[in-house]
């Protein structure tokens, strides 16, 4: 359970829902705790996000079918942090359009950590069960909220109790026993306990981050960052893994010590000891891992994220199937940002440039950004993702386990360039919980 006390103490209501400040200060949307409202048309989905983000986000009306896309909102919740609201499209839309409404909404399941359920108070039916069993299905906590209870007759006004009572009548078994709140959205009323019930059932994965890097070192020892500065580094800034990296390592106590590829020699020499770990640009593994001993532990930003966003053991288990591709192989490379491509970009120029010249210039590539995943993996041998820093830990393990399910190996960007590049098993020696199980696994496939 989360407290509902911050450290510099409670919040009123009126300050406990915020939305993040300066462009600067605002966590980026892979570090926010995806929240999404589902529920038939009408119910007012929109209505609760309206109140519990205490402003208009979202368009409301008494016509059905009013949220047409799924509506983003990110906001602060606190004590929790930063999370995202999403607000989706009527279960039960009808027609050509109403069903590529309900494919969006479908979509939203793999970007949730938490789901809330809107219905009328008094109403449960088919689309409900629907919902809750997907809901269930991916393992996404529900809690449910029962709509409009201020049109309830106003017997049944019987205190909180009764009235959550009279709202559970005719649920099903599965939902008895789930988190609920009654709400009057239009009215504001239910808030507090929405957002106390959001607190209460925020996933531990959550709560409790994994770690990048900082618990595979010691607090107190020197962890040498690479970071070449090239076009894909934003001028006076840098790129997201690379920030994150250095404050979860602060955070464990360790000094982070950044250099570019080019003064990494000059940095070695000038430490006194060797340090605990290096690690680099997945794009400058060939040449970085020329410059450290083979006695220093090396990894790369990417390979790291493999394991604090999805499944590192999956993961560099599925980059093993490089090894089996030929020029009649089809490969997916699924980008999470939707950035530009720049010239050399890693994703449609680099990667594509070292599978091919291994297997082939007949190897099929195809390129996916964002949210957009085909729902159809078989027709792949290989699926290659990024590190996720955009995307929620759900998100990519929602993808990594989509291919574990349809039989498609699955790597990432930072493990795939490793292989390319001869440092595959090094890369992930820093991991040795990891490596010892890879290290079997391709010597049985062998």
């Amino acid at each position: 359970m989360v407290k509902t006390e911050s450290r510099e103490g409670s919040r009123s209501e009126a300050t406990s829902v915020r939305e993040s400040g300066d462009a600067l200060m605002r966590a980026p949307r892979g570090s926010r705790l995806g929240i999404g409202l589902f529920g038939r048309r009408n119910v007012g989905k929109s209505s609760v996000l309206n109140a519990i983000t205490n402003q208009q986000a979202s368009i409301v009306s008494d016509y059905a079918g009013t949220t047409t896309d799924p509506v983003d909102k990110p906001m602060e919740l606190l004590p929790l942090g930063p999370v995202l609201f999403v607000d989706t499209a009527g279960i039960d839309d009808e027609g050509e359009v109403g069903r590529l409404r309900i494919e969006r909404t479908e979509q939203v399941y793999s970007r949730c950590d938490m789901g809330v359920l809107v219905t009328e108070a008094g109403v449960w039916g088919a689309y409900e069960d629907r919902i809750l069993a997907k809901l269930q299905d991916e393992g996404i906590p529900v809690i449910l909220v029962f709509n409009k209870t201020d049109l309830l007759p106003l017997h049944a006004a019987g205190g909180a109790d009764g009235l959550m009572e009279l709202c559970r009548e005719g649920i099903p078994a599965a939902a008895r026993g789930l988190p609920a709140v009654c709400m009057a959205a239009s009215e504001r009323k239910g808030v507090a306990e929405l957002r106390q019930a959001l607190l209460d059932n925020a996933p531990d994965s959550f709560v409790n981050a994994p770690a990048i890097l900082s618990d595979i070192v010691p607090a107190g020892s020197v962890v040498v960052l690479v970071i070449p500065i090239d076009k894909e580094a934003p001028r006076g800034r840098l790129i997201l893994p690379q920030v994150q990296t250095i404050r979860d390592l602060l955070d464990g106590g360790c000094i982070p010590l950044c250099v570019r590829d080019t003064e990494l020699p000059a940095a070695l020499a000038a430490l006194e000891e060797p340090p605990a770990l290096v690690v680099t640009d997945s794009q400058a593994f060939g040449s970085v891992a020329a410059m450290v001993p083979d006695s220093i532990p090396l990894t790369g930003f990417s390979v790291a994220f493999a394991r604090n966003k999805g499944d590192l053991l999956t993961q560099a288990m599925g980059t093993l199937a490089i090894a089996g591709l030929t020029e009649e192989s089809r490969v997916l490379i699924a980008e999470a940002c939707t950035h530009h491509p720049i010239e050399e970009d890693i994703g449609t120029v680099k990667i594509p440039r070292l599978l091919r010249k291994r297997v082939g210039e007949g190897l099929t590539i195809d390129n996916v950004r964002g949210a957009d995943f085909p729902a159809n993996l078989g027709d792949y041998d290989l699926v290659i993702h990024c590190g996720g820093c955009m995307f929620t830990r759900r998100q990519v393990l929602s993808r990594v386990r989509a291919c574990v399910e349809a039989g498609v190996p699955v790597s990432n960007y930072g493990l795939t360039i490793a292989y390319c590049t001869g440092v595959f098993e090094r890369s992930i020696r820093a991991f040795p919980w990891v490596a010892e199980q890879v290290m079997e696994g391709s010597a049985r496939s062998a």
